[in-house]
């Protein structure tokens, strides 16, 4: 992360304030657990006692936790509460969660509601078929880059350019040169198949939530088994895709 300017860095009570905090809780989200205070002081290209003052803020807020052994910094409980708060609020979820369990029930495997925030895909809601996480490995708080997902490969193609771009600048060369190639298609597809995050994992189909001004909301993606027959996968298009069309109403009723 390049830098910032001594003038972002010191303006106390300015934006510039705010998004050195968040520059921090981001550091905190991507890397371990604790951190110590010069190492993001470092990776933030913040001045130390800048960070410093920045962290006692959040750390009285809750939304960064100090561990007492180490001194070091992690994220707080009070981002959980939030989030909590953020999801029961949004319409999407509420529009698509009543339809989780008839999904689930009749493709047979896991379901689950993702979401793109800023170019990663995060799992807000999910049920879990027969064999949880479909095969030894589960990744149960859901984020993954966009561009590596079924959903996020729905999403994000259809999302601006800034975005695709970011998205795009932090992928691998191949995942890159894939997205480049087949971004018009995945922007007009009304689903798409594909390998889930782990070794062993079952292929997953994914349905665009879309609403009537062309902005993606969210995906409804369904694992359909290591290897399913077109017939399953046409199954479970349907099923998913009804759920989403009804969501979609309510959406445009609400």
């Amino acid at each position: 992360m390049p830098p910032l300017s001594d003038a972002l860095q010191e303006a106390p009570g300015s934006l510039g304030t705010v998004r050195n905090a968040v520059v921090l809780l981001q550091l905190l989200a991507e890397g371990p657990a604790y951190q110590h205070l010069t190492d993001l002081a470092d990776r933030s290209g913040l001045s130390l006692p800048t960070v410093h003052r920045l962290l006692r803020s959040l750390v009285l807020a809750e939304l960064v936790e100090q561990d007492p052994r180490s001194s070091r910094y992690g994220l707080g409980p009070e981002l959980t509460r939030l989030s909590h708060r953020y999801l029961s609020r949004l319409p999407v979820l509420g529009a698509l969660s009543p339809y989780l369990s008839q999904v689930r029930d009749a493709v047979g495997g896991t379901v689950r509601v993702d979401v793109i925030v800023r170019t990663t895909v995060v799992s807000i809601d999910h049920l879990d078929g027969p064999v949880a996480g479909g095969g030894l490995y589960r990744d149960p708080h859901g984020t993954r880059p966009a561009l590596t997902t079924v959903s996020g490969r729905l999403l994000i193609s259809r999302s601006d350019d800034e975005r695709w771009k970011l998205a795009l600048a932090e992928a691998d060369e191949p995942t890159r040169a894939l997205a480049e190639q087949e971004r018009d298609v995945w922007a007009h597809s009304p689903w798409l198949k594909g390998v889930g995050p782990f070794p062993g994992s079952p292929i997953e189909v994914g349905v665009p939530v879309v609403n009537a001004a062309g902005m993606p909301l969210a995906a409804l993606v369904a694992d359909v088994g290591l290897g399913p027959s077109p017939s399953d996968l046409e199954t479970a298009v349907a099923h998913l895709s009804r759920a989403v069309d009804a969501a979609v109403r309510t959406l445009g009723h609400g």
